[in-house]
């Protein structure tokens, strides 16, 4: 992607007036300003400054956005940029983002009002991607640098950019290559221009030299300060996701509302149990309601001691900890068909504090209508009058009880508020039941479940079913009735290829669908090679995202073959090799995971109500927030709220929530963190606005969490 640009040609002094400030440094009794803790978004549509945008979006830091290819859009002016609130100087914006160096015409009079805005109140300007030329502080490319794909290309952060604001970073930026029929990014390597005061973040080599250039840097002239960035992106990929934290702590100082972390968790349902296998002559899976051939013999798959034992060692050499969602049943029945013995149970149970459980249901029954299994598919069955039958508030109720009463004797660690119910069933499930059973919601209630476990691919966002609020979960492509790899590949060409090479057709039935194949896979090879790089992308995508919902398998990948361990550890070692040790993998449980959704959800809420304000004067931060709000922030360390530590700390800051106790809720930040002043002067002639003042025309003031976390290519 290209554009040409142009840049202004105003003198500084010009520039100063058109803003109606004072010219010249400050002055000994400067007072500091207030400046809000919101960044200003200009957008021309492209999907650089979109990227900056989303993650600002997920971290939950407001911002203002204006969009430049609007015509009734909001002229850039003085006025709009700073006023004056209760006699203080207040810069209404903490970090400027453009999507270029100068998306503006020349002589533009909202550039000059711009830059003497960022001179005057010392605010950072993030060029989202620009050229490389003098302008912007670097060399022309033609000038022995390079203009091109960085498709599979690797780059590095240098020493300045680990030093700065690049420091939870190993060192190494790799450039997706998910495709080589398509260009995916591209970039201007270039050197700073000699003199100019630029100092590299993030760097490549210059094919074919022996010269280095950088793709993000800080470049400091004429009182402003820019960070450069000269690669195209979008906000899937790999490549802005690994430096999209620095670029926000870039901007505002580290000090924002809003927080970011990069979150794993995975759920293995089934354990006790067992899972049933695919047929790879049938196509289908015997002992699944739609497996209907009467040849069909089921063939179950259930784990070993040796995999519970070697779930452990892979634990602790990854540092991590699964979460077993699990059924008594399982057990139980396995010792009434084999003489009273179960050593899967017995070694799970003597081993039971290594892992983190999860109420399953006893028997894993489906439980929202019942199901008439005489077609296929199914569907639900009805009563004389036409009404669906349901599975009742009892049956529900005795699963979740029997279960939970089941582990205690057991002695497994659990939370009694958490359960997943087997297949989420009782939530609705399309076509079939497009409502919830009615009794899920009581049974919950009898039980007193508060957090339920649901599908994220049927729905991504949390709602109330009862008294429990959902934890939507991603399903991974590791199938549940697979326990060996040429089983995981004959099932998948199954599902994605045509019929004509003997798939089931469902890709052509849905052209939507993304991963379909254009030939079957080897199944001797077609798992290592192609699904496991492909489900660790995805799930390491979702890892780098700030987003806590956890991933799901079945204890049947961990037997036999034990498929989902390439997966996981592929994400893990993927994500160990990026990232710099202040940076770890955030591992919660799923009542953690809900109560962060759930937080993050009440804080767009107030966003969205307009009752959140935050500003700084000096190394105050001032946040006010009706009594009770969870308050979300990224500060420096050293940070105290009422005295104490504020947050905990992850990527070289302090992060966290906090409870306004009282209005309005006020931050200290330690004295290494600088504060800008200003003369005492009248900036724009403004008046602090009244309450309530509606957005102008052109303007999308932007709240949180509200992305969309579908996976597109630029």
């Amino acid at each position: 992607m290209k554009r040409t640009l142009r840049t202004t040609v105003l003198t500084v002094g010009a520039l100063i007036a058109a803003l109606g400030l004072p010219a010249g440094p400050a002055q000994a009794d400067d007072i500091a300003p207030r400046i809000d803790l919101r960044v200003l978004v200009v957008s021309d549509g492209g999907p650089s400054t979109d990227a900056i945008a989303a993650e600002l979006t997920a971290a939950g830091t407001p911002y203002t956005e204006i969009d430049l290819t609007r015509s009734d859009r909001t002229v850039i002016d003085a006025g709009f940029l700073a006023d004056t609130v209760d006699g203080r100087p207040r810069a209404r914006f903490q970090a400027v983002v453009l999507p270029s160096d100068n998306p503006f015409p020349a002589g533009s009079a909202e550039m000059a009002a711009l830059v003497a805005y960022e001179q005057t109140y010392e605010i950072p300007q993030v060029d989202a991607y620009t050229y490389a030329r003098p302008e912007a502080g670097l060399q022309y490319p033609v000038y022995g640098g390079y203009s091109g794909s960085m498709d599979g290309a690797q780059a590095q952060v240098t020493t300045a950019g680990k030093a700065g604001p690049f420091g939870y970073l190993d060192g190494a930026v790799p450039f997706e290559d998910n495709d080589p029929a398509i260009g995916e990014s591209y970039a201007y390597l270039s050197r700073p221009v000699a003199g100019a005061d630029f100092t590299p973040y993030v760097d490549a080599a210059v094919p074919g030299q022996s010269t280095r250039g950088s793709l993000v840097g800080e470049y400091r002239h004429d009182g402003r300060r820019e960070l450069v960035v000269t690669f195209v992106y979008n906000q899937y990929q790999q490549q802005f996701r690994l430096l999209a934290r620095g670029i926000v702590e870039w901007m505002t100082g580290g000090v924002h509302l809003g927080a970011s972390r990069n979150y794993f968790a995975v759920h293995v349902d089934d354990v006790f149990a067992a899972d049933d296998r695919w047929n790879t002559q049938l196509n289908c899976t015997p002992g699944d309601v739609d497996c209907t051939d009467p040849n069909a013999q089921p063939d179950p798959i259930r784990m070993t001691p040796g995999d519970v034992d070697h779930a452990i060692t892979w634990q602790n050499q990854k540092n991590f900890t699964l979460d077993f969602a699990y059924n008594g049943a399982g057990s139980v029945d396995h010792r009434e068909d084999h003489n009273g013995t179960d050593a899967l149970a017995d070694r799970l149970i003597a081993q039971r504090n290594k892992f983190r459980w999860i109420n399953h249901t006893y028997s894993h029954p489906f439980l929202g209508c019942v199901q008439d299994t005489s077609v296929v598919p199914w569907k639900c069955a009805t009563n004389a009058d036409g009404s669906t039958r349901w599975v009742s508030r009892n049956e529900i109720s005795d699963e979740i009880a029997t279960n939970r009463v089941w582990g205690q004797i057991n002695g497994l660690p659990l939370e009694n508020d958490e359960l997943v119910t087997g297949e989420h069933s009782g939530m609705k499930v399309l076509p079939q039941q497009p409502q919830d059973n009615p009794n899920l919601a009581l049974a919950v209630d009898d039980n007193d479940i508060a957090w339920l476990g649901s599908d994220n691919s049927r729905e991504p966002a949390q709602r109330q079913v009862g008294p429990a609020t959902t934890v939507p979960r991603y399903p991974m492509n590791v199938f549940y009735n697979a326990g060996r790899a040429a089983e995981q590949v004959d099932e998948y060409n199954w599902i994605y290829t045509s019929r004509a090479q003997g798939g089931s057709g469902i890709c052509e039935d849905n052209p939507a669908t993304t991963t379909c194949l254009t030939a079957p896979l080897d199944t001797a090879t077609g798992y290592a090679q192609v699904i496991v790089p492909l489900e660790k992308r995805i799930a390491l995508g979702h890892v780098l995202a700030n987003d806590p919902r956890p991933h799901f398998i079945h204890q049947s990948n961990l037997a036999e073959d034990r498929i989902a361990y390439p997966v996981l550890s592929g994400v893990l070692d993927g994500y160990a090799a990026l990232f710099a040790d202040n940076t770890p993998v955030v591992n919660l449980r799923m009542k953690d995971i809900g109560a962060e959704l759930q937080r993050r959800a009440d804080w767009q809420a107030a966003l969205q109500a307009g009752d959140v304000t935050a500003y700084r004067i000096g190394s105050t931060v001032t946040v006010d927030a009706p009594v009770g709000t969870a308050v979300t922030a990224t500060l420096p360390s050293g940070t105290t709220h009422g005295g104490s530590a504020f947050g905990t700390a992850y990527a070289g800051a302090a992060s966290g929530w906090t409870t306004a106790t009282a209005a309005p809720l006020t931050l200290t930040l330690p004295s290494s963190a600088d504060a800008p002043t200003v003369s005492p002067a009248d900036p724009g002639k403004a008046t602090k606005p009244a309450p309530g003042t509606r957005v102008p025309a052109g303007v999308s003031e932007r709240v949180p969490y509200g992305a969309d976390t579908s996976t597109e290519d630029d």
